[in-house]
């Protein structure tokens, strides 16, 4: 059973910086591309960031400059470290995989539970 476990969440004010995870288990994700969503209260989910198998990032322009996401093969697991975090920021986020590179979270075939993140100003 594949499962996708996020973590690092929590509170965090305004200026900060958290460190997501997703642990990902019963299958390898080597040839997957790697996504972070996010969903604030009230909106629909929106795309943060994404790195494809080979390595290659890229990023809403809401937090380009601020997020950065990378990937640990070895571990099956991959990061969204996110520095000055602002109050906007705030949201549940969501790791994900899909088999090809993309933006749009319809592609994304493989889906963690998610984890909280505060931002208080």
């Amino acid at each position: 059973q594949v499962r996708l476990v996020e973590s690092g969440g929590g509170l965090v004010q305004a200026g900060g910086s958290l460190r997501l995870s997703c642990a990902a288990s019963g299958r390898t994700f080597r040839d997957y591309a790697m996504g972070w969503f996010r969903q604030a209260p009230g909106k629909e989910r929106e795309f943060v960031a994404q790195i494809g198998w080979g390595g290659s990032t890229f990023y809403a322009d809401s937090v380009k400059g601020r997020f950065t996401i990378s990937r640990d093969n070895a571990k099956n697991t991959w990061y969204l470290q996110m520095n000055s975090l602002k109050p906007e920021d705030t949201a549940v986020y969501y790791c994900a995989a899909a088999p090809h590179d993309s933006d749009d979270d319809r592609e994304y075939k493989y889906w963690g539970q998610g984890t909280q993140v505060t931002v208080s100003s």
